[in-house]
């Protein structure tokens, strides 16, 4: 059941596609909740028992649990990830109540500007969340947490489909200059029998880091390069940031200008802000006509062959706005010559660290919504995902039988249906690796299927053992790339001593990557979540909701991955027997069941270790010694990894990886192991 409540008048986000009627006037029967509009926004209330347990909230920082924090949706380009933030990349405005004396229930925030979540932080038995006047709020019930969460992936439309190589193995790193570094990266892969699927283009491929374009110096033969690489079955995938640069005689600008394309100040000139290049201009992607014109910018690169793309910036990202600036340099001049004390020095420091993404440049630009003129810090959280949703609409048109992979760092919920995300820019912590499990849930919940981590961390310095563990945690994340700044320590697994280890950890994901993608595919055609916390499937078990590093995986797996450094094993809580899997290489592995209960699990350095459920099963491909991406995975033969006392069934799905004709679930395979 799901109740809709309209205040004031709303922005239509796109995030719901469901029709669902307005009302009914009174509340469900749900104690202690109350929505009050007030001079601030609307604001919803309810009181927490002690075993409630919140869920949610997309890519947010913390744990499974929201409770104990405040969690602002207001998309922001931090790359410092730590627990004192209240703000990531995007706004995922669904939480689930958990709850274990009253029924459980969801609620979803369908507001473009930021919105509050006090989880707690401020009254630890009190959630409240505040938005703004104009705004729905949808009420989700259900008969379970997992019922609640399908209702509300039913609501907001079917998850985006990558194509199947964009579940192998991927490389990148902000700092592959040339052509020659691409091939080196290709190259020293295959040489160690390292599988690999696509290597990534970061803001290095552009000339002067405008869109859409490539150096010609750097990359003098980017069409011959693409055949190239595909012919190793490797895809190229550049990045495309939101900041187009002002520069005459670059025709993006040019035509964006002419056409009144991009976003404007208050005096309705096109708004000035800063980011790679230097001045930009951001494209208008709330509107229509400048939403398809941008999209259609990625046809060029398309006729080069690139069928991949990787969307940044686009919170939008701001290092400074020229109005802005111009304010703070006047401040700071003022300051020339005098004796400047505590205050003084600290307020001059702050205003130099107040340049990038200062909410008041979001309060100085404005949109055309078809007709429409919209101050941006209404709609901020929705822009990343309109960018990329002028990107997949475009696809659709340059590319309609084949799928494109596509994700993005910022968005909101709706944006699922378009593209993936990555969780942005993490470090080499071993919390961030712990953060990189936690998220997934949550994520899945909002309908975004196609995400994962910058495996290995992206600033800092890596270790060979945390990334070694980051990739057995990363074993099953659908999006499994490598990422890394530039200035940091080369992180390609190639670069370290145990270059054994990392091969046989990365054929293993390719083993199992008949099960990721079946059980992908089950996720987005049943409205289901690849991952899930442990309550959604034993809710009867007292233990469950207090796992807090333990995730299922499709309908057979659960990880419970080591995140601590130099730790040898593990403390596991079973909800039932398991068949605990562990795994040196493809034709290397132990098996051992385990009860119901607490355990603690050995764990070394070079193994991956994973859980069966009970009653399950799951294919793992019989791989050649010589593959070298999943281009080569045709005509597979499989082993199986069961648990049960007697048959066995597994759905499993397939198809080309490539086409948008998609397997009618009535003809999926029941497999009887």
């Amino acid at each position: 059941m799901i109740w809709k409540y309209i205040f004031g008048r709303p922005i239509e986000t796109g995030a719901v596609v469901m029709g669902v009627p307005e009302g009914p006037q009174d509340l469900p029967d749900i104690p202690g909740l109350k929505i009050q509009e007030q001079q601030e926004g609307v604001k919803l209330s309810c009181r927490m028992e002690s075993s409630d347990v919140v869920y949610g909230l997309g890519e947010q920082m913390r744990g499974i649990d929201k409770r104990g924090f405040t969690y602002i949706s207001d998309a922001l380009d931090d790359a410092v990830h730590t627990e004192d933030r209240h703000s990531l990349y995007g706004g995922h405005n669904f939480l689930i109540l958990g709850r274990r004396e009253q029924p459980s229930f969801g609620i979803f925030v369908d507001d473009p500007g930021r919105v509050v979540f006090d989880v707690g932080e401020t009254e630890m038995d009190q959630m409240v969340i505040t938005a703004g006047s104009d705004c729905v709020v949808y009420l989700v019930g259900g008969e379970s947490l997992k019922d609640i969460a399908k209702q509300f992936r039913r609501l907001i439309g079917r998850s985006y489909i990558p194509p199947k190589w964009a579940f192998g193995y991927q490389q990148s790193r902000w700092g592959y200059l040339n052509e020659e570094d691409v091939r080196e990266v290709v190259q020293k892969h295959h040489a160690q029998g390292i599988p690999l699927d696509a290597v990534y283009l970061d803001i290095d491929y552009m000339e002067d880091y405008k869109d859409f374009t490539v150096d010609k110096e750097r990359f003098p033969d980017l069409p011959g390069l693409v055949k190239e690489m595909k012919g190793r079955g490797v895809h190229l995938v550049p990045i495309i940031d939101a900041g187009v640069k002002i520069e005459e005689g670059y025709p993006v600008y040019e035509e964006g200008v002419a056409e009144g394309y991009f976003c404007k100040d208050e005096d309705g000139k096109d708004f000035v802000g800063a980011v790679w290049p230097g001045k930009v201009h951001f494209p208008d992607v709330l509107n229509t006509k400048a939403r398809e014109w941008f999209g259609g910018k990625y046809r060029g690169l398309m006729e080069q062959g690139i069928d991949g793309f990787w969307n940044d910036m686009n919170e939008p990202a701001i290092f400074y706005s020229e109005k802005n600036m111009e304010k703070v340099m006047d401040e700071i001049l003022s300051m020339r010559g005098k004796n400047l004390d505590l205050h003084a020095f600290f307020h001059m420091k702050d205003l130099l660290l107040g340049l990038s993404n200062n909410p008041e440049d979001h309060k100085s630009f404005y949109h055309d919504m078809d007709g429409v003129r919209v101050r941006h810090d209404r709609v901020h959280n929705i822009y990343g995902y309109h960018m990329t949703r002028a990107a997949a609409e475009a696809f659709e048109k340059i590319a309609p039988d084949k799928r494109t992979l596509l994700f993005s760092r910022s968005s909101y919920i709706g944006m699922h249906r378009y593209g993936g995300i990555w969780t942005g820019d993490n470090k080499s912590w071993w919390s961030h690796l712990l953060l990189s499990i936690q998220q997934m849930p949550a994520l899945n919940m909002c309908g975004i299927l196609y995400t994962g981590c910058d495996v290995g961390g992206f600033g800092g310095d890596t270790s060979e053992d945390l990334l070694l563990r980051w990739l057995g945690a990363a074993l099953f994340t659908p999006l499994m790339r490598n990422h890394a700044a530039l200035g940091t320590r080369r992180q390609e697994v190639y670069q370290f001593g145990h270059v054994d280890l990392f091969r046989a950890f990365i054929r293993i994901r390719y083993g199992l990557l008949p099960y990721i993608y079946s059980e992908y595919m089950k996720a987005v055609f049943q409205d289901e979540m690849y991952f899930r916390p442990l309550a959604f499937d034993y809710p009867e078990d007292v233990h469950a909701p207090r796992v807090e590093d333990q995730v299922l995986v499709g309908e057979s797996v659960m990880m419970a991955p080591v995140y601590t450094q130099n730790a040898t094993g593990r403390y596991v809580y079973l909800p039932e027997g398991m068949m605990l899997v562990r795994m040196r290489a493809l034709g290397d592995r132990v098996c051992e069941v385990l009860e119901k209960g607490h355990h603690y699990v050995d764990m070394a350095l070079d193994e991956v270790v994973f859980f069966v459920r009970k009653g399950h099963a799951l294919p793992l491909a019989v791989l050649d010694d010589d593959i070298r991406s999943t281009a080569d995975m045709r005509d597979l033969s499989y082993e199986w990894i069961r648990f049960g006392d007697g048959p066995v069934e597994y759905v499993f799905y397939d198809d080309d990886g490539i086409s948008r004709e998609y397997v009618p679930q009535d003809r999926w395979e029941h497999v009887v192991i």
